[in-house]
């Protein structure tokens, strides 16, 4: 059997020690939650553009005066007034996509040379430049270059923090300490419409220079706890650096570095990478062979993974949601519907991220894609065949379904598609797999960001498409159901190194009750004794199975 390999992979590792408790595994809870602190700025610098696009003395500063006939990125009747054109609102939302495409690239060999801590304080420095030039400047060329060099660093941050939360949390919370990453996006979003509405009455530019600077604040207080984090345990193992590997595994687990359970833990991190250094040097190259590791299917796993997300549509609502929500409900402020469609994502990640351990990644991101679908073609029915203009009451229901959806995102595929990513690779090849799954959320980021204006305004080389842009997205969310149902494997409850064993030794649809299998083996070679949280989900799963 699939489980009876890896079992035995972990026994010739030499003797398995009883696992930590849930006591001892605090620290490394707490380190692992700490870092999705980087979350917020990803959250963060994404919510902010929406907000500032409707501002006056944004528009004033960046735009151009339009004495007729004014672009109506707002949805009112073109006026007199300054504006950006379709061209410039679209660059300016999306070209922080680009940067951190870029970003999320160089996050691998940063934080493979510098190990991760560094190398995310690295990203720091360069977000904070970016910051910086934007502040500085009332030259729209200037702000967008400082859109870029930010993006740069929010990538490296998005490729580092996910993976270092993963190899130092405990493998039976795992997927809800990393799911904290995409709570703290969430988080980063809601503060984002707080200070865009909290600024937005202000007549003068620190109407959008406070929001942007906010950012630094937020970049000081992650680089100050990442100086007092410890270094992640399986970097130090692929650099032979083993006496600080077994400090650091001891910190994470409230011991000292003589303890069984650091040995156990150590001789199986070091056993796994020999055999995965057996099947290339972890390069680029690595991780598109199709040996028997699987490390194509992985790849190609983690990047699509990451393309859906993005093709759910989630980000039109949070880049052009203050335009879609003046449209749906004229006369309204948008920016109360930015502020509750935020209250949404970040209350209805906390259910996903609790999830994620009982009923696992791949029945999540199947069946989060068929709700968030039913939503989404709702929406584009009713804005399609009623002019919520005349009619408040579809107006009102395309706003609510479009909650809907997003409390459909935010439990499933936001949180776990970062968890599946950040948990389905190789030491070998982690950290360049893992920033090509990143680059793929950026790129196609910054497609549909720049897309989106030209798909739903009116006018001269656009489509014109309005609400039945929803049609896109259901369609897109039907298609990642699909996806999850023929490549994801299930992962949840496994150790890394497991995570390893059952892609080489079993496939998607048999990988739920492999999973099963090698707990129960590990139990075995754990002298009968598994962590608590094992033996509660393999009681739930003889229920259910």
């Amino acid at each position: 059997m699939p489980a009876g390999v890896v079992a035995d992979t972990f026994a010739a590792a030499g003797p398995v020690a009883k696992p930590a408790t849930v006591k001892q595994s605090i620290p490394a809870i707490a380190v692992a939650a700490a870092s999705a602190f980087g979350g917020i700025l990803y959250g963060y610098d994404t919510g902010t553009i929406s907000g500032l696009l409707a501002m006056e003395n944004f528009r004033e500063t960046f735009g151009q005066f339009y004495p007729v006939n004014k672009p109506s990125n707002t949805g009112s009747v073109p006026v007199p007034g300054y504006d950006l054109s379709t061209g410039n609102t679209s660059l300016v939302t999306s070209i922080l996509s680009a940067g951190t495409f870029c970003g999320a690239l160089l996050g691998a060999p940063l934080s493979d040379k510098l190990g991760r801590k560094l190398g995310l304080q690295v990203g720091l420095i360069i977000f904070n430049i970016g910051v910086v030039l934007q502040l500085a400047t009332t030259n729209l060329d200037a702000f967008i270059v400082g859109r870029v060099v930010a993006g740069l660093g929010v990538g490296i941050l998005s490729t580092i923090v996910p993976m270092y939360q993963s190899e130092v949390a405990p493998r039976w919370i795992r997927g809800t300490v990393v799911s904290g990453y995409q709570w703290a996006i969430t988080i980063g979003l809601f503060i984002a419409s707080l200070a865009n509405n909290g600024t937005k009455d202000r007549t003068n530019s620190s109407s959008w220079r406070i929001p942007v600077g906010i950012q630094l604040v937020f970049s000081l207080i992650l680089s100050a706890m990442f100086i007092v984090l410890p270094e992640s345990p399986r970097w130090l193992v692929k650099r032979g650096n083993h006496a600080g590997a077994a400090k650091s595994l001891a910190r994470l687990n409230s011991t000292d570095s003589d303890d069984p359970l650091v040995r156990s833990e150590l001789s199986v991190i070091q056993t796994n990478l020999d055999i995965e250094l057996t099947h290339g040097n972890g390069t680029y190259v690595d991780c598109f062979k199709a040996n028997d590791r699987k490390y194509l299917l992985r790849s190609m796993t983690g990047i699509w993974l990451q393309a859906w997300q993005q093709l759910t549509g989630v980000n039109f609502i949070f880049y052009y949601g203050t335009v879609f929500f003046s449209n749906a409900l004229p006369g309204t402020n948008p920016f109360i519907f930015s502020i509750i469609s935020n209250v949404v994502n970040v209350v209805c990640t906390l259910p996903g991220m609790w999830a994620m351990e009982r009923f696992g990644r791949r029945k999540l991101l199947i069946w989060g894609a068929v709700y968030m679908a039913v939503c989404e073609f709702i929406v584009a029915i009713v804005g399609t065949t009623i002019d919520t203009r005349l009619n408040s009451a579809a107006g009102k229901a395309m706003v609510a379904f479009v909650c809907i959806y997003i409390s459909g995102f935010a439990s499933t595929w936001g949180p776990a598609a970062w968890v599946v990513c950040g948990e389905i690779f190789p030491l070998a090849i982690r950290a360049k797999a893992l920033s090509l799954c990143v680059a793929s959320n950026w790129l196609w980021n910054f497609g549909i960001g720049y897309a989106t204006p030209y798909l739903v305004q009116s006018g001269p080389g656009k489509a014109g498409l309005g609400p039945k842009v929803f049609f896109i997205w259901g369609a897109t969310c039907s298609c990642a159901a699909l996806f999850g149902y023929l490549f994801v494997v299930e992962s949840k409850g496994l150790s890394l190194e497991e995570v390893d064993e059952l892609y080489a030794q079993t496939t998607p649809r048999q990988s739920a009750a492999a999973n099963r299998e090698i707990i129960a083996r590990r139990t075995d070679l754990e002298g009968g004794v598994a962590h608590p949280k094992d033996d509660e989900d393999a009681t739930a799963d003889e229920k259910k199975y």
